[in-house]
C-alpha cells in the first residue's frame, strides 16, 4: 500500500480502516481511468447518440402529427349520428388548432357546449340540432352549412360566415353576431332575441319568416323594418 494511503488509514480508528482502504483504492482507480482515451471516446459517443435521437425525433414528427389527426378523425367519425360529446369537442379543437380543414364535417346532434372553433373551416358541415351554447366560432366559415335547430345561445359568432347556411329554428339568443355574414342564409323561425347585430351583413338573407327579433342590439339601418316586413316578429322572450 502506498505510504500516503497507509498514513491516512493509520490516522483513523481501527474499525474504519477497511472503508478508508476501499476509498483510496477507488481514488486510484478513478485517476487511472480518467486517462483512458476509450472512456473519452465513449463519452463523445453518448453525446452523439443524444444528437441522433433528437434528429430522429424531429424527422418523425410529421408521422406523429398524421397519427394524431387520424385518431381525432376516428373519434369524430365513430360518434357520427350519436348524441353526447363522444370526445368530439377535443378532437375538433385539436384539428382546428393544427389548421386542418373541417369542411363537410358531420356533428349533427352532438353536445359541443363551450367548444372553441375560431376561424375553423366548417363549410357544408352538418350541425343540425347541435348543442353549442357558450361557444366560440369567431371568424369561422360556416357557409352552406346545415344548422337547423342548432343551439348557439350566448355564443361568440363575430365575423362568422353563414352565407347560404340553413338556420331554420336555430337558437341564437344572446349571441354576438356583429360583422357576421348572412348573405343567402335562411333564418325562418330562428331565435335572434338579444343578439348583437352590429355591422351585420343581411341584405341578401333568403328567409326570415317568424324569426324573433325581440331585444336585438345595434341593428343595422333598415334591417328591422325589412325583417318585419318579410315576416319576422318581435315577441317577448320566454326564458327556458
Amino acid at each position: 500500500m502506498p505510504d500516503p494511503i497507509r498514513i491516512r488509514v493509520a490516522s483513523k480508528p481501527v474499525w474504519s480502516w477497511p472503508f478508508w482502504c476501499l476509498e483510496s483504492i477507488f481514488e486510484w482507480l478513478s485517476y487511472g481511468l480518467s486517462h483512458w482515451a476509450l472512456l473519452e471516446v465513449l463519452q463523445y459517443l453518448g453525446s452523439f447518440g443524444v444528437v441522433v435521437a433528437v434528429i430522429f425525433y424531429f424527422a418523425e414528427s410529421g408521422d406523429r402529427l398524421k397519427q394524431k389527426h387520424y385518431q381525432a378523425w376516428q373519434v369524430i367519425n365513430t360518434a357520427q349520428g350519436k348524441g353526447g360529446n363522444g370526445g368530439r369537442v377535443e378532437a375538433l379543437q385539436e384539428l382546428n388548432s393544427d389548421h386542418v380543414s373541417l369542411i363537410g364535417v358531420d356533428a349533427a346532434g352532438a353536445f359541443l357546449q363551450g367548444i372553441r372553433l375560431a376561424r375553423a373551416h366548417l363549410a357544408r358541415g352538418n350541425f343540425d340540432a347541435v348543442d353549442a351554447r357558450d361557444s366560440d366560432f369567431r371568424g369561422a366559415d360556416l357557409s352552406n352549412a346545415s344548422l337547423k335547430a342548432a343551439n348557439f345561445r350566448n355564443s361568440d359568432l363575430r365575423a362568422a360566415d353563414f352565407a347560404g347556411a340553413e338556420l331554420n329554428n336555430a337558437d341564437l339568443f344572446g349571441s354576438n353576431l356583429s360583422e357576421a355574414n348572412f348573405s343567402g342564409a335562411v333564418l325562418d323561425d330562428a331565435d335572434l332575441c338579444n343578439t348583437n347585430l352590429q355591422d351585420l351583413r343581411w341584405r341578401q338573407i333568403r328567409g326570415i319568416h317568424n324569426a324573433n327579433l325581440c331585444g336585438v342590439k345595434n341593428a343595422p339601418d333598415g334591417f328591422l323594418a325589412w325583417a318585419l316586413h318579410n315576416g319576422a316578429v318581435e315577441k317577448p322572450h320566454e326564458q327556458n
